[in-house]
């Protein structure tokens, strides 16, 4: 069914954002820091509990917990009307939510998906600028694990606005995976089928192959070995290399991730794992 557009050509009814920064729960906050420091250029600075690091164009806030465990995942919205905008589909929707300022946003909306994954959506506080000799790695894209990842899908869509991009679709018929987007970008959000509801993977968008070449020869430099990669996404048609956390999660590093018309209807992928890798091995999550 054709995607329904408004007079500036933008889907009626969907929202706008780009991810922001990542609040992830880790079983030691000094080991993650330093790795994260030493991978991905991040600074750290301890506040309270918790490492608040920056780096350009990401964000990420560790605090001690159960690993593997997304505390939300941030979004910035690019206007305060964006975000009365929001606030209003989710009233409208009858769906709780908080509003008010957190820790890297001035004012924002919080809400939690029936697996009770929290998102933030808001207005970007003021940042010193941070700079890096590190090629560019832009905070793209989050994703989780679900034991019932349609319930996800249909909070992301009816609730917040996101617009499904593409399924990975079994034998019988069964949506394995659901890739979704906020921007023109083709996904900044994905949910896997698995035994478990958990944080899967985050995913740093850099500008070419080239750089993923540079990023490959920086962490295997700092002794932090490639799991997965180089490979090529069905989905998304993007490159990539990945990486493990100290907690086990997986870090993506990506490049030409596709960029879709706003029109473009919901497309469906076997489940198979040339699918997830055109080049070799791909990693099933069921």
């Amino acid at each position: 069914m054709p995607i329904a557009l408004d007079q500036s050509g933008r889907p009626v009814d969907t929202l706008v954002a780009t991810l922001h920064h990542l609040h992830l729960s880790c079983a030691d906050t000094a080991k993650s820091a330093e790795f994260y420091h030493s991978a991905l250029g991040y600074q750290p600075t301890q506040q309270g509990d918790s490492v608040v690091a920056y780096a350009p164009d990401r964000r990420l806030i560790l605090s001690p917990g159960q690993p593997k465990q997304l505390i939300w995942a941030g979004f910035a919205l690019p206007s305060e009307d964006e975000l009365t905008r929001l606030r209003a589909r989710i009233r409208t929707a009858g769906w709780p939510s908080e509003d008010g300022a957190t820790l890297l946003f001035s004012d924002g909306v919080t809400v939690r998906d029936p697996d009770g994954n929290c998102f933030v959506f808001g207005l970007p506080k003021p940042e010193a600028p941070v700079t890096s000799n590190l090629p560019a790695a832009r905070l793209q894209h989050v994703v989780v694990s679900s034991r019932a990842p349609q319930h996800v899908v249909r909070f992301l869509i009816d609730v917040v606005g996101f617009t499904l991009s593409d399924d990975v679709v079994d034998d019988a018929g069964g949506v394995r995976t659901s890739f979704l987007r906020c921007s023109q970008e083709h996904h900044s959000f994905a949910v896997f089928q698995a035994s478990e509801n958990r944080l899967d993977h985050h995913c740093y968008e850099t500008s070419s192959w080239n750089d993923i070449r540079d990023w490959a020869d920086h962490v295997s430099a700092a002794e932090i070995p490639i799991q997965w990669g180089p490979g090529r996404h069905g989905p998304g048609n993007n490159l990539f290399i990945f990486v493990h956390d100290p907690d086990g999660n997986w870090i993506e590093l990506s490049a030409e991730l596709e960029i879709v018309a706003h029109s473009k209807p919901a497309g469906k992928w076997e489940h198979l794992e040339r699918t997830l890798n055109y080049w070799g091995r791909g990693l099933l999550r069921s």
